[in-house]
């Protein structure tokens, strides 16, 4: 099988992690060293997903028929913790490798695309931000993948289109107690992270830093997932 997938590198290296100006889940601020790993240049799409669907029966996300997504080249959004992970799972076998889920402390360094301070993955102002994704009509979905200026790294949708499942349980308290070497997040518990931000939201991009969590069962429209892998 050929995947569409486009992984690219991220060095190892330390990065600080967190934000001053963010919330208090987003504290202490420290410096994180994490190894070498690879992630995809986008979101999931809707057409990356049919094929697993087809191939595997799995069951279609709540808003597969609904016409606002119903784009291939629009990231997948209604899946689950669970739904992400299968995928993962599925496309292993497929390309006889290994992709994950990212942990937030490597969504979060590629999301900064190699520079410090940056509170948005472009820059610090919000103003800055170049908005073609919510153009066009009016009617509110999440646009193509793609569309936006790359960030340092070569990373699109870093900040804007669906909220992106990580691997790690979510504990607002957690970076008091991390380890500052490939933290992984909490052991146990009962919401799984997330990063990115929302076509929905009034604001719709958000900071590098910025956390977000739910259930690992809810469906969502405006939740989706991006590959990762190691090395």
């Amino acid at each position: 099988m050929k995947d569409s997938t486009q992984l690219i590198s991220i060095p190892a290296g330390a990065f600080r992690m967190g934000a001053h100006n963010g919330g208090k889940n987003e504290q202490p601020v420290r410096s994180v060293s994490v190894d070498a790993f690879s992630i995809a240049a986008t979101p999931v799409t809707r057409d990356q997903y049919a094929r697993f669907i087809e191939a595997t029966g799995h069951k279609p996300p709540d808003s597969w028929t609904d016409p606002r997504f119903t784009d291939p080249q629009q990231p997948v959004v209604s899946v689950t913790w669970f739904d992400a992970t299968a995928y993962c799972e599925w496309l292993s076998e497929q390309i006889e490798g290994s992709v994950r889920l990212p942990t937030e402390a490597e969504r979060e360094k590629a999301a900064r695309g190699g520079a410090e301070g940056l509170d948005y993955p472009w820059g610090n102002d919000l103003s800055d931000w170049m908005d073609p994704h919510h153009r066009g009509d009016d009617v509110e979905r999440p646009n193509r993948v793609g569309q936006d200026p790359p960030n340092g790294f070569g990373l699109h949708n870093m900040g804007d289109l669906v909220h992106e499942w990580c691997s790690d349980w979510y504990d607002a308290k957690y970076y008091a107690v991390a380890p500052k070497t490939n933290p992984q997040g909490p052991e146990t518990g009962v919401r799984r992270s997330s990063r990115g931000g929302s076509w929905r939201h009034a604001i719709k991009v958000t900071r590098c830093a910025a956390r977000s969590s739910i259930l690992p069962d809810r469906r969502l429209a405006d939740y989706g997932f991006r590959l990762a892998a190691d090395g």
